[in-house]
């Protein structure tokens, strides 16, 4: 009945601060949205892509339909080895935090952490220079797992 109409690519700087303005106020499923509409015009749209995974991770928990999946197919699109490995650690951590939040602390496993851990070694060692973007995510996901002595327990 209704169809999607595209929008100009002379709009897309204008949308993509729009949809980071979105993320800010907690609105991902608006960021969300604005990303496919640039998607829709430029499909390989480098900026529209990682805020589009980053507004999926977002909506992560909060009895959201959306999952480590629908954030991991985003990943292929990604050109940048780097990027891919940043980001799937980004996803892990995102999906434990957004557990932890949910109240899952008994029933959580450590692989998640522990998995996102080893793709932030593995960005590390493909960081460009002067970015320690996989080392300060590796350093949160150790502080988390050191709060929560019981994730900790089970890594072991």
């Amino acid at each position: 009945m209704f169809q999607l109409k595209l929008i100009s690519k002379d709009t897309i700087p204008r949308a993509l601060a729009k949809a980071e303005r979105y993320r800010l106020l907690n609105e991902p499923q608006e960021a969300e949205s604005i990303c496919l509409d640039i998607l829709g015009v430029e499909p390989d749209h480098h900026e529209a892509l990682v805020m589009l995974l980053l507004a999926i991770t977002d909506q992560f928990g909060r009895k959201s339909e959306k999952g480590v999946g629908d954030a991991r197919k985003i990943l292929g699109r990604l050109p940048d080895e780097y990027e891919r490995l940043y980001y799937a650690g980004l996803i892990c951590e995102r999906w434990v935090k957004a557990q932890l939040r949910d109240g899952a602390h008994q029933s959580l496993s450590p692989g998640w952490f522990i998995e996102a851990l080893d793709f932030y070694e593995r960005a590390r060692a493909l960081s460009p220079p002067a970015n320690d973007d996989a080392t300060l995510r590796w350093n949160a996901c150790v502080r988390l797992l050191e709060k929560n002595p019981e994730l900790t327990a089970l890594a072991a």
